[in-house]
């Protein structure tokens, strides 16, 4: 009885696929079918034999023998078994090499070295099985092996090219902040994220790399110095903003006890306009001089605020006084005696200038009472000489009329349909509005 291996090493190759369909495309690119390579092991003597003597051949592929063995350890076939099953585990370890090829995973260099090693060693193999079976099914793992390493060197030339192109775009990107970037504090948090960024970039060539890292470099140097530049000039411009502002302390210091409202006051204006033009001086020096600005102008407000609240107390009995010049003026009728208005208004205003003048808070108030007595007997004279003017009274009304009359006309039209003829009388009237309006406008301001 023939022997039968149950190894996994056999079982695989039991497993494995005999026959020549050409299958789907595989991780190295190859298509092509793999020749079918029949399991040695289940009839060994297909393949060869053990003559008296104990030596095992195998059949070669010209058709001749090749002794491979000697077995005298039992039955011949037991002995033909043995060699057949060593046949199946090259077998085996040749479709392995193919499906690690077909999926992609392990080197291909080392796929090829193992694929032409079992091949150039077939000629010597102390096996039995289809050796031209297994030879041709060698010759198409080698091919299908130099493809993949055909295929690496082109991915990893790609993937390096990808690499090279990363670099590049990370090393022009930290040029351009290097010259251009003012935003100082994003524009370093971005350097260190490009810097990290590269630290991930894998595949460039030791010379290529070197290159763009000195580029790098040297951008992020001048960068470095633009920025210490910048923040040199900073202070130094700090500095001058505090001795101004120094100055200007001083002054508004200077100015606490004066006793020239006006003046002093538009001072502290310009003092207060200089300061922000001074620009900002080291923030501790600025909270502590801002301080000092602040009571000093705080202070001669103050002052000045109590020196008007007296002065305002004095003005008490001139609003009292006035108040009561406006109960006159209020009662006054120019529609009921316009002469006699205008004379007792003008007597009113004399005495009103007389008082003199009255606290801040009641000034618009009485000022408005009384301009607005003097403006009621303007109108009622206006109005008294526009009456006066017949003629240009009945211009207005000659106009008004004319509106009226080609108003009238284009709601007509528009009542019986007639769109274009409404459309004209409007226009008419419209030019006849503005007359209107012109004249009315004219006899008002006479």
């Amino acid at each position: 009885m023939t022997h039968q291996d149950t190894t996994p090493d056999a079982a695989a190759a039991n497993a494995a696929t005999t026959d020549s369909a050409t299958g789907p495309a595989t991780a190295d690119g190859s298509t092509t079918a793999a020749p079918a390579v029949p399991p040695a092991s289940q009839n060994p003597a297909r393949w060869g034999r053990v003559d008296e003597d104990g030596t095992v051949y195998v059949t070669t592929p010209d058709g001749g023998e090749r002794a491979v063995g000697s077995w005298q350890a039992g039955e011949a076939a037991e002995g033909l078994a043995l060699y057949a099953r060593k046949f199946d585990d090259l077998r085996t370890e040749a479709e392995l090499l193919e499906k690690r090829l077909s999926s992609g995973s392990g080197d291909p260099k080392q796929a090829l070295s193992s694929a032409e090693h079992l091949r150039d060693g077939l000629a010597e193999a102390a096996v039995v099985g289809d050796l031209a079976a297994l030879g041709a099914r060698l010759d198409h793992v080698v091919g299908r092996a130099k493809t993949a390493v055909d295929n690496a060197k082109v991915e990893k030339d790609r993937a390096r090219a990808d690499a090279v192109a990363r670099k590049e775009a990370l090393v022009t990107e930290a040029e351009e902040i290097a010259a251009e970037a003012t935003h100082w504090k994003t524009a370093g948090d971005r350097l260190r994220a490009i810097l990290d960024e590269w630290k991930t970039v894998r595949g460039v060539d030791r010379k290529t790399d070197e290159q763009l890292w000195r580029r790098f470099s040297k951008a992020r140097d001048a960068f470095s110095r633009r920025r210490g530049s910048h923040f040199a000039e900073l202070d130094r411009q700090r500095a001058a903003a505090k001795t101004r502002k120094q100055e200007l302390v001083e002054e508004a210091e200077g100015l606490i006890d004066s006793t020239n409202w006006a003046d002093t006051a538009n001072r502290y204006k310009q003092l207060m306009a200089e300061w922000k033009a001074a620009g900002r001086a080291p923030k501790d020096s600025d909270d502590a001089l801002w301080q000092r600005f602040r009571t000093a102008q705080d202070t001669f407000f103050s002052r000045r605020s109590e020196a008007f609240s007296e002065r305002d107390a004095e003005f008490a009995e001139n609003a009292k006084l006035k108040e009561e010049l406006l109960a006159e003026a209020e009662r006054l009728d120019p529609a009921a005696d316009l002469q006699g208005a205008q004379q007792a208004l003008q007597r009113i205003q004399g005495r009103w200038d007389e008082i003199g003048k009255v606290p801040r808070e009641r000034m618009r108030e009485l000022e408005g009472r009384l301009r607005a007595v003097a403006d009621s007997v303007r109108d009622a004279a206006d109005a008294r000489w526009r009456r006066t003017d017949p003629e240009a009274q009945a211009r207005v009304d000659q106009f008004r009329e004319r509106v009226e009359q080609f108003q009238a006309q284009a709601d007509k039209a528009r009542a019986g349909g007639d769109e274009r003829r409404a459309k004209k009388a409007e226009e008419q009237a419209q030019q006849w509005r503005e007359w209107l309006a012109a004249a009315e406008q004219a006899l008002a301001s006479r």
